[in-house]
């Protein structure tokens, strides 16, 4: 049923984009009713507005607090046009029906995001708005709520091409979208007052849905849900993938470990290549060598800026994508002459503390493994305490095992990776998969050191990395044959640390 819009409530927090719509109500005569900024904004537009105080016969108070909280203003929203004792109720307390109600809420988020003052967060609580969007949603057969500036362009529409009537499928959309918004809202507020509270309770909200071109696979429909550009930039290419989208955020997860010069390479969310140099152009060499055949149409990400050079060498094989926090001029013109490379800047890590996944019928909540095992961490296990140099690269090999899938293996040599082993169902498994890649590749394990997600169950794997040239173990330690796997590395002049932090990834 088509509803003509003859009267409007506005009162709105961002004003930008509201002038046509202010126009348009006009034209179609239109009383409008309004409050504060708005109220003054109206008018500068030389239209006329009543004033909300004028409607209610009290005045704004509390700061205000409290402004449209009132039975004229709700009775004229929530009144059922089809209900005789409704209609009497208004006729009989001379309340104006209101058609449009046109109203946002104070910016939460954003102030939270400041890091303003606790007290300044509370005031940005929105009370009347919040009511008034959800009053206008309940009633949409006879009301329609425009609660975001998103829908401005929506409601102009309606106004300038249907002389302001309205469908009840359009008034029932707006409805929908009134208390996504208003349900977002108070997901925010609550997450912001559990963070100290810590109710085990699971709410989240996100906006800004972005239509994927399908799933992990073509049959498979996929929306991602976030705010891409807060964290990156995509410069050059074509749209993004669910699996791009996977590859990049275990590429910025796997980088973000590193703080000297630093280029990885990585296929279906594992590190396939990586190595620290103070040359950027040599890490990426070390890094392809790593795995040259995996590399073919992977992720790539540095955390220095691109430079020529380095471009020159990457433009040599076809990848999907690369990473990075900034590119030279003349690097980017190299690297953009495949147009469907996607070339993405990096403008802040955006790591999240916690992380979730459906599961069943319901879903998986956990902090996200954070923890950055370092010199401080680790317990000799073994007689043969590990070098200086050796702790040094023990520690970069527990980096990036620490991002593979398990059962996962690692195996580097002068801050290069040089096998791992990833996503096998035994870590015997993963450890010939990392020695056979090695091997492969033509790298010399002698001298080289092993890092392992878990504990190792039986001393084997420690007998088949030593006869592979392992010299020196990282591990979580905590199985119950751990002094097996020791007295091996005791009795063949190995040094093992343990970290105490297991990293299993599935």
């Amino acid at each position: 049923m088509a509803k003509k819009i003859k009267t409007a409530l506005i009162s709105v927090y961002h004003k930008q984009g509201l002038d046509k719509i202010i126009s348009e109500l006009a034209n179609l005569q239109v009383e409008i009713f309004s409050t504060g900024g708005t109220l003054n904004y109206i008018n500068e537009l030389g239209v006329e507005a009543q004033k909300i105080e004028d409607l209610t016969s009290y005045p704004s108070i509390l700061g205000g607090r409290v402004k449209t909280l009132h039975p004229k203003v709700f009775g004229g929203i929530l009144a059922r046009r089809d209900n005789e004792s409704d209609l009497a109720q208004m006729k009989e307390y001379q309340i104006p029906e209101i058609d449009l109600v046109i109203v946002d809420l104070y910016p939460f988020e954003e102030t939270v995001q400041t890091g303003a003052s606790d007290a300044e967060i509370i005031e940005k609580i929105d009370i009347g708005g919040i009511s008034l969007i959800r009053a206008a949603a309940k009633n949409y057969k006879d009301v329609l709520i425009v609660s975001s500036k998103n829908q401005y362009n929506n409601l102009f529409e309606i106004l300038s091409q249907s002389s302001g009537e309205s469908t009840i499928e359009q008034r029932k959309h707006f409805a929908a979208q009134a208390f996504n918004v208003s349900s977002g809202y108070d997901t925010a507020i609550f997450n912001y007052f559990n963070a100290e509270n810590k109710i085990e309770i699971f709410k989240h909200s996100q906006n800004n849905a972005k239509e994927l071109r399908y799933g992990e696979n073509p049959h498979q429909k996929a929306q991602f849900y976030g705010d891409f550009k807060k964290i990156f930039e995509q410069i050059h290419g074509k749209e993004i993938s669910y699996n791009n989208l996977l590859d990049i955020d275990a590429a910025a997860g796997l980088i973000s470990e590193f703080n000297e010069t630093t280029f990885a390479v990585l296929k279906h969310n594992n590190p396939c290549g990586l190595a620290c140099d103070q040359n950027l152009t040599e890490a990426w060499k070390k890094a392809l060598a790593g795995d040259p055949i995996s590399a073919f149409g992977g992720v790539l990400i540095a955390n220095k800026e691109i430079d020529i050079e380095t471009a020159t060498e990457i433009n040599k094989i076809f990848f999907e994508v690369i990473i990075a926090p900034s590119y030279k001029k003349d690097a980017l013109e190299i690297l953009q002459k495949k147009k469907n490379r996607i070339i993405i800047i990096q403008k802040e890590k955006g790591i999240k503390e916690k992380q979730f996944r459906t599961v069943l019928n319901g879903v998986l909540v956990q902090d996200k493994d954070l923890k950055l095992v370092s010199a401080s961490d680790l317990k000799v296990a073994t007689k043969l305490e590990p070098s200086a140099t050796q702790i040094e690269e023990l520690l970069f090999a527990n980096k990036i095992v620490k991002h593979s899938k398990s059962n996962a293996i690692i195996l580097t040599k002068n801050k290069q990776l040089f096998g791992g082993g990833q996503g096998q169902t035994s870590r015997v498994d993963a450890l010939k998969q990392a020695i056979d890649k090695a091997n492969n590749f033509d790298f010399d394990l002698t001298g080289a050191v092993m890092a392992s997600d878990a504990f190792f169950p039986f001393a084997d794997s420690v007998e088949i990395a030593h006869k592979a040239g392992i010299n020196s173990v990282i591990q979580p330690g905590g199985s119950i044959k751990d002094k097996d796997t020791i007295e091996y590395c005791d009795n063949n002049n190995i040094s093992m640390v343990f970290t105490g932090f297991r990293h299993f990834k599935h």
